[in-house]
């Protein structure tokens, strides 16, 4: 996650560097000259490391290990969904959806507490943690160059996620589905490093402790485009995104900290 982030960092940097460097676009410029609306589609290799806690009547539940308690797949392939509207030169609207959602069936090796039941060692649970994404996103680019741009962002990183656990004698515990807007902002920028390579970096943050929420968010992306032909492009990206956040609201109490990295191919059509 560090080498990740300094990555990004070095990445921004050097958007920044090689945009300032260019000319500056001429006002004579013409809307016609950008694509006004992209879509990209792709495959999602995500890593993930994931804790949660669902609090009972009684008291505090038990931190759980999605991955090393539950036996949860770490990596896993998901479709990704990404595409942008763009009004003109300095104005446009992001928006991703996807999908995160698993389900294990696991003999437990330790006790722990989630709601107020008690999950003995050795007992067969099956578990299911739902978990989609939606992103949307406004950018104004308030520094536009020859090959790239430059922009500020703010909008809205949208978690719907649910939890139930199942266990034979002990019934079944679930947890009311919740989706959490989150806001955030950040930067995103692009440089056009050739004819046919462009670079890609954005940067999102949250924090925030306002009624049932309390938490932070930190969105990171940056990636190439390959250019096949004039609409059409491949792509590589990479994602990280760690989320921490705790949520009191009618009969779900609890706690969510949640990382997944992962890599992203995709095709990206431009209209």
């Amino acid at each position: 996650m560090k080498l990740f982030s300094k990555n990004l960092f070095l990445g921004a940097s050097l958007l920044t560097l090689m945009s300032a460097a260019q000319p500056v676009f001429a006002d004579e410029s013409n809307d016609d000259d950008f694509e006004k609306f992209s879509i990209s589609l792709g495959v999602f290799f995500t890593d993930r490391e994931s804790k949660s806690q669902l609090d009972g009547d009684l008291g505090e539940g038990s931190e759980v290990d999605l991955e090393g308690d539950l036996g949860l797949n770490r990596n896993d392939v998901v479709v990704r969904m990404d595409g942008y509207y763009r009004f003109n030169d300095r104005h446009r609207i992001d928006a991703s959806v996807f999908d995160l959602s698993r389900s294990k069936t696991r003999v437990i090796d330790e006790e722990f507490e989630w709601g107020d039941t008690i999950y003995p060692i050795n007992a067969r649970i099956n578990s299911e943690f739902d978990l989609a994404i939606y992103k949307l996103a406004y950018t104004w680019s308030f520094m536009r160059r020859e090959k790239g741009y430059l922009g500020l962002t703010a909008g809205l990183y949208i978690a719907s996620f649910g939890a139930s656990l199942r266990e034979a004698q002990l019934g079944s515990v679930e947890s009311d589905t919740v989706t959490a807007p989150l806001p955030v902002f950040g930067l995103r920028g692009e440089y056009a490093l050739s004819d046919k390579w462009t670079f890609r970096a954005s940067g999102e943050i949250f924090a925030i402790e306002y009624e049932e929420y309390d938490g932070r968010l930190v969105d990171a992306y940056v990636g190439f485009d390959y250019q096949l032909w004039n609409r059409a492009a491949l792509g590589i990206g990479l994602n990280s995104v760690t989320l921490d956040i705790g949520i009191t609201r009618n009969k779900f109490k609890g706690n969510f900290d949640w990382r997944y990295d992962g890599g992203l191919l995709f095709v990206k059509f431009d209209f």
